[in-house]
């Protein structure tokens, strides 16, 4: 008897990690797809192909391809979510604004298609990107100017933020000649 729940064990774990792999490639095989060929261009049934999985089974984990960009629209969030914690929960305010000017520096190169697509979406299809909320981040970084006695904290803020998601739009497109120069030129604006 228990060499038979063991197996059973075994079995329903074995097909979960089958499960996790193959929904892993659909998903990463979908932004490959949606970022090189855009995503009203791609067909569920091209991401089944170059996934090496059933249409069905697409169908049956992010029920239709707006289910699919939805799930990777998720992650993003997530991660930015990640990021930005890091941030709100910086106590000491030129450390909160180094982390904030630095955080467009820091993608790696290969979660470039990533966040390539995240950044397109945002244009895209608004509707469904629902933008993870700035609040948190905006009232810390306003609040870190603030006790730095920065006379209009909360433009200050919103000013960084848009400054912040231009670099990183550039970076992620290749567009920025020196990385190097305009970080320490926004470090030195705001004297860090």
């Amino acid at each position: 008897m228990i060499i038979f729940k063991k197996a059973i064990y075994f079995a329903s774990n074995y097909s979960l990690t089958i499960l996790t792999e193959k929904k892993e490639k659909i998903l990463a095989t979908a932004l490959q797809l949606f970022a090189e060929e855009g995503y009203a261009s791609t067909s569920t049934s091209k991401v089944a192909k170059v996934a090496g999985v059933s249409e069905g089974l697409i169908f049956r984990h992010f029920t239709n391809k707006e289910g699919l960009l939805k799930a990777i629209i998720e992650e993003g969030q997530q991660r930015l979510k990640s990021t930005f914690a890091d941030i709100v929960l910086e106590s000491d305010p030129k450390k909160l604004l180094l982390k904030t000017i630095e955080m467009p520096f820091t993608i790696a190169k290969e979660e470039h298609t990533f966040w390539k697509l995240q950044f397109a979406l945002k244009w895209q299809h608004p509707a469904l990107y629902q933008r993870v909320s700035l609040e948190a981040v905006m009232m810390a970084i306003a609040n870190a100017f603030k006790k730095l006695k920065y006379e209009q904290p909360e433009l200050e803020a919103e000013v960084l933020i848009i400054t912040i998601d231009g670099l990183a739009s550039a970076l992620l497109k290749g567009s920025l000649a020196d990385e190097e120069a305009v970080m320490k030129l926004i470090k030195s604006k705001y004297q860090l």
